[in-house]
């Protein structure tokens, strides 16, 4: 276990020494629905030298997302698909994949995307989309991940970082994080210690799918 500057003890799984660079820059599409500090953790860890990719766009759904100010910030291109536009979640998914292949996307990374994945975009970027959830998967998968939690009563709960499948917060999980439930935790408290987590491990498991794309699945 390692001591985090939240003062809790935490577990990562695999092991950070575990994880290889890969030659060439990841060409990364992220696709965010609010605040973006996934989005920033992923772009701070490539300005930092410790991821090898590129971001080439930011997909945003919710037309007051800061994910979007968080990207121009950085100088990263924006694109709003809000989904209150699309009659079926099909033509959404249609067109995302029509933008994310317009940039030159090889891997898309879900940043706290709000949105049910169809089969027109699993099938178009398969076993290339990585997903963030607050919960050691296959416990507490939906929304409200933290709250149920909570409710369960379970003493450690915590993130995943795992390819995404047509099924809900499921597929091959690449990285987790373990995060203790403390006796005084409110919904607030415990997600944000698990949000430390996730900035953590997001960046890490983005190069550990890539480095082991071949083996892995």
């Amino acid at each position: 276990m390692t001591l985090r500057p939240d003062s809790t003890l935490s577990l990562v799984s695999p092991s950070i020494s575990d994880v290889r660079q890969q030659v060439a820059p990841l060409k990364l599409g992220i696709m965010a629905s609010g605040n973006g500090s996934n989005f920033d953790v992923v772009a701070q860890a490539i300005q930092d030298g410790q991821l090898n990719a590129q971001i080439q766009v930011l997909i945003y759904n919710n037309p007051s997302a800061k994910a979007a100010v968080r990207a121009a910030n950085r100088g990263v291109e924006a694109v709003l698909l809000n989904h209150r536009n699309y009659k079926i979640r099909e033509e959404l998914d249609e067109k995302i994949v029509q933008t994310l292949r317009r940039y030159d996307v090889e891997w898309v990374i879900l940043a706290g995307w709000m949105r049910l994945l169809t089969s027109v975009f699993i099938d178009a970027f398969p076993n290339k989309i990585i997903n963030i959830h607050p919960s050691l998967l296959p416990s507490f998968k939906g929304i409200h991940a933290v709250e149920q939690a909570l409710v369960s009563g379970v003493k450690i709960t915590g993130c995943t970082a795992h390819i995404a499948c047509l099924e809900m917060d499921s597929g091959p999980i690449l990285m987790q994080a373990a995060v203790p439930v403390l006796p005084d935790d409110t919904a607030e408290t415990l997600h944000a210690r698990i949000q430390i987590q996730e900035h953590r491990i997001l960046p890490l498991a983005i190069a550990l799918a890539a480095s082991s794309s071949k083996s892995f699945f």
